[in-house]
């Protein structure tokens, strides 16, 4: 997807994580009498798997924070203010915030496997591994020199750098979708091989951006869309290792 279109997206996605769950509970508190907050909850929570499901993992923690917020706001005692009186209110406003976010956090992984199921065994291998590592490195920098050897086998690279914090110019992009962006087209990679020039993988912290793999194939590189999904995966790693950290 170009990274216009997305940023565009994700844009929407923060406003509709920002308001969607308000424009809802205000429609609900005519019936708040006769609704249970346990059912207001569930009611904000579809809000939130909305959200979560159609934008990235920001937009869906904020819709969980938003939607508790004004479940607190609307429908628990003292109503119109961010006061909660009754303990099972807390608890159902703390379900709300929790659930949410899980949701959101579900949601965001599987947007990024949800292309191709990948079953190669080889490739799970590899998943499996740099997982495990990302978990248990005590440091994010292990992670960086597993995943760029990862990525040199791969997506048959000649070499294969990181580069944190850095975004500087406007080189071709290997994207979330695992195809190849120049400019503001996508490349044919199976018909015209990887671009014959450094290509970035960001990675990202939380939805933070905190680096990028710079990517420099071999003459006639065509990794195949697997292979390119699975790139992606592992360098997502890089940011799971640094949030951990």
């Amino acid at each position: 997807m170009p990274e216009f279109v997305r940023e565009h997206r994700d844009r929407i996605a923060l406003v509709a994580a920002l308001l969607g769950p308000l424009a809802v509970a205000a429609v609900l508190v005519p019936l708040r009498d006769t609704l249970s907050n346990t059912d207001v909850a569930l009611i904000l929570v579809v809000i939130v798997v909305a959200v979560s499901a159609n934008g990235h993992r920001p937009a869906g923690v904020l819709s969980a924070v938003s939607a508790a917020a004004w479940f607190d706001f609307f429908f628990t005692r003292p109503y119109e203010r961010f006061t909660i009186t009754k303990s099972s209110d807390v608890r159902t406003a703390v379900l709300l915030l929790l659930v949410g976010i899980a949701v959101s956090q579900l949601a965001a992984r599987a947007r990024r496997l949800q292309v191709v199921a990948i079953t190669d065994a080889g490739y799970l291998t590899r998943l499996h591994t740099t997982a495990d590592l990302a978990q248990s490195a005590k440091s994010s920098a292990a992670v960086v020199d597993h995943v760029r050897g990862e990525l040199v086998d791969l997506l048959q690279l000649k070499e294969c750098r990181f580069e944190y914090g850095t975004l500087l110019g406007h080189p071709p992009r290997l994207e979330a979708d695992g195809s190849v962006v120049v400019g503001r087209r996508t490349w044919d990679v199976e018909q015209h091989g990887l671009p014959d020039e450094e290509i970035e993988l960001r990675t990202f912290a939380n939805g933070r951006f905190i680096g990028r793999f710079m990517l420099r194939p071999a003459p006639g590189a065509t990794p195949p869309l697997q292979a390119r999904l699975v790139a992606v995966t592992l360098a997502d790693q890089v940011g799971t290792a640094h949030a951990k950290s």
